[in-house]
């Protein structure tokens, strides 16, 4: 009969499951022995030693003389896959269902994740405070909404795969999965930036690598065009409807442009096309829409994306790396 774990046990207990499930052990990879263990922490020969015995127990490790103990059990390496999908509160803080976009992509991934045989888990975090024990509990998981207001310690923290939606992040193991607007500028700007134009770039107020990435790529394209292009660049918060419509409106009446894009309230279109006395075009971001805008096709990026993350979570690696994907303009 095994003898109840003490809360020291545990605690080494919990401290090797996180080391090998955060290096991506499967069944049959080969643990570190005893003495190696004792070297990285700080819990005595006694302690490892008692720890490593009601593993072997639990049928969780398997110890061969002479040879060494290997991991007999590793759920996070197993077929059925716990796939989480967080969002960020302190961005899209009308909820994740009052947002066109992230409902989208959230119909998109479930569709795509229990399609593929596994598990799908939605939540959230803010700016401060990331659920890292509950990321624990799964395989891999999808943040987005990251700015740099974010506190991103939590990402290094947890045992779980990470990957980033809609962001690039170097950290080590993160893979990140960002947006690549510069094919759709610039489909834009080869229609329309023969003549000259007056440009109405509606800038976010969340700041992020991405944001500042796709402002410097709209003014790349607009600055390539034959025609002298005249762009403006305002901040707005586009997950507020209300707040801030007053001076956008303002500013849209007093400029007059010929093209309004980037971020936006999907209600705010209306209210910015009577702001003008001349006829105007709208381009927003926008998921699977068949309105005019610069569009992501969610089937594709899900299609691109899940395999690379399926297989990062059974082959982990020490570096992260970005993937692009390209999005498209509809006139």
């Amino acid at each position: 009969m095994n003898v109840e774990l003490t809360p020291r046990h545990l605690q080494l207990r919990d401290m090797l499951l996180r080391r090998w499930k955060t290096n991506g052990l499967k069944s049959g990879d080969k643990i570190e022995s005893q003495n190696e263990i004792v070297r990285f922490c700080e819990f005595s020969l006694i302690t490892v030693i008692k720890t490593l015995k009601d593993l072997e127990a639990e049928g969780v490790i398997r110890r061969q003389v002479g040879r060494g103990s290997f991991l007999v059990k590793a759920p996070w390496a197993e077929a059925h896959h716990r796939v989480g999908f967080f969002y960020n509160r302190n961005v899209v803080g009308g909820g994740i269902f009052n947002n066109a976009f992230y409902t989208r992509l959230v119909i998109a991934l479930e569709q795509r994740v229990v399609s593929d045989g596994h598990e799908f888990v939605m939540g959230s975090f803010t700016h401060n405070k990331m659920p890292v024990s509950l990321w624990d509990r799964l395989d891999m998981v999808m943040v987005t909404g990251l700015t740099r207001a974010s506190d991103i310690a939590g990402l290094s923290e947890t045992t779980s795969q990470v990957s980033v939606l809609d962001a690039v992040l170097e950290l080590p193991g993160v893979q990140s999965f960002r947006l690549d607007y510069a094919p759709a500028f610039r489909a834009m700007f080869d229609r329309f930036g023969n003549r000259p134009n007056r440009v109405l770039y509606l800038d976010t107020v969340h700041v992020s690598s991405e944001q500042a990435a796709r402002l410097a790529a709209f003014e790349s394209a607009a600055n390539e065009c034959d025609a002298v292009q005249t762009l403006e660049v305002t901040a707005v918060d586009q997950e507020n409807e209300a707040d801030g419509m007053g001076d956008l409106l303002a500013k849209i009446a007093a400029f007059q442009p010929d093209l309004i894009c980037g971020y936006m309230h999907q209600r705010w279109q209306v209210a910015m096309a009577e702001a003008l006395a001349k006829p105007v075009r709208i381009y927003p971001f926008g998921l699977d829409s068949s309105r005019p805008g610069f569009v992501v096709e969610s089937d594709r990026w899900m299609e691109a994306i899940l395999p690379i993350i399926y297989h990062r979570l059974e082959e982990r690696r020490s570096d992260g790396e970005v993937h692009p994907f390209p999005t498209r303009f509809v006139p």
